[in-house]
């Protein structure tokens, strides 16, 4: 008998997903086929991230180093999606169309000198310097008066949209508030308005108290695959500590994220074989005032399906895992 389709809604967001597991196989499976885990080489003389192929890139902006040579060099995109222009920013508007310059930082991450390193293999001391460089510039983007929001970001995969297969994150800062994350503050708004809590830790204190969906917890994380996934096994990272901007963090705070970053991905690596994903810091606008109902959190978005015209047309995604499946799956895999 086939199990019958829900209909959710992420209490965060208000956005609706159905879930509907008939349409694929159950989680244990995943990973055997879809799984990528290619056999790479420490060191690639044709990819331009690597050591020795320093003068392949723009000039580093950031880097970590000791007596080996490099550990993490944060650089210039030599194809920026804004220009790094200091000029001052034009803006104009003819009813109904609204143009500005696309000025802004695009910047890359390169997150370790070995070729063949992941999230889910690189160890906690190399997570720890790229949480370190992600805070470092973050920090320095943040005193340009001009950005008005940073997303950091990571693909990792073709079908998450690499083009590189070198470990590396990038860093966007933007001259506007993203609809999408405008959407996303006015949401935690109303929700704070309504209840005068954060919509947030809600959520979080209700994952714990469930358990059911709850992957991990430690010092100062919580780690769960939401109610409402978009996708087969999503999964959010929140902080314990309301908090509405991730540069904020402690430097407790900081040395945790490492350990948890690495203890899920290596479960991701070593449970579904290393599958494409995406990795996204949500994190408040800098120059909005929303201490109080906004909390940043990290969202992990395997590619195990394919968004199609449903999605595109509605807004609604397709799940066919139930998170609470995705969660007691992924919990064997996480290191105690």
């Amino acid at each position: 008998m086939l199990e019958i389709p829900e209909l959710r809604q992420e209490p965060c967001t208000k956005r609706w997903v159905i879930i509907s597991p008939q349409r694929a196989k159950r989680p244990h499976s995943w990973g055997k086929e879809e799984g990528e885990k290619l056999q790479l080489p420490e060191w690639d003389a044709s990819c331009p991230f690597c050591p020795g192929n320093e003068a392949q890139t723009p000039p580093e902006i950031l880097s970590l180093k000791d007596e080996k040579g490099w550990r993490v060099r944060v650089i210039p995109n030599k194809y920026p999606a804004l220009s790094p222009s200091e000029e001052p920013i034009q803006f104009e508007e003819k009813d109904p169309f609204v143009w500005l310059t696309g000025k802004g930082r695009h910047e890359v991450v390169i997150e370790s000198p070995i070729h063949n390193n992941t999230w889910g293999n690189m160890g906690v001391r190399q997570m720890e310097d790229v949480i370190f460089s992600f805070l470092e510039r973050y920090r320095a983007l943040r005193d340009d008066k001009r950005v008005k929001y940073i997303c950091i970001f990571r693909n990792h995969g073709e079908r998450a949209g690499t083009s590189i297969i070198h470990p590396h994150s990038q860093i966007i800062a933007t001259p506007i508030v993203p609809e999408q994350v405008r959407a996303e503050v006015e949401e935690a708004r109303r929700y704070y308005d309504d209840r005068l809590r954060c919509a947030y830790c809600d959520v979080a204190r209700k994952e714990r108290e469930e358990g059911k969906r709850l992957i991990m917890e430690s010092e100062h994380y919580f780690v769960f695959a939401p109610f409402a996934s978009r996708m087969p096994f999503e999964v959010w990272v929140i902080p314990k500590r309301h908090n509405p901007s991730f540069d904020y963090i402690s430097r407790e705070e900081e040395k945790d994220l490492a350990l948890v970053l690495e203890n899920l991905f290596r479960a991701f690596y070593e449970g579904l074989s290393d599958p494409h994903y995406n990795v996204v810091f949500h994190s408040a606008p800098l120059r909005d005032s929303c201490e109080d109902y906004y909390h940043w959190h990290i969202e992990v978005l395997p590619r195990l399906t394919v968004q199609a015209g449903f999605e595109l047309g509605t807004g609604i995604y397709i799940n066919t895992v139930y998170p609470e499946e995705a969660a007691e799956y992924l919990r064997k895999y996480i290191k105690s």
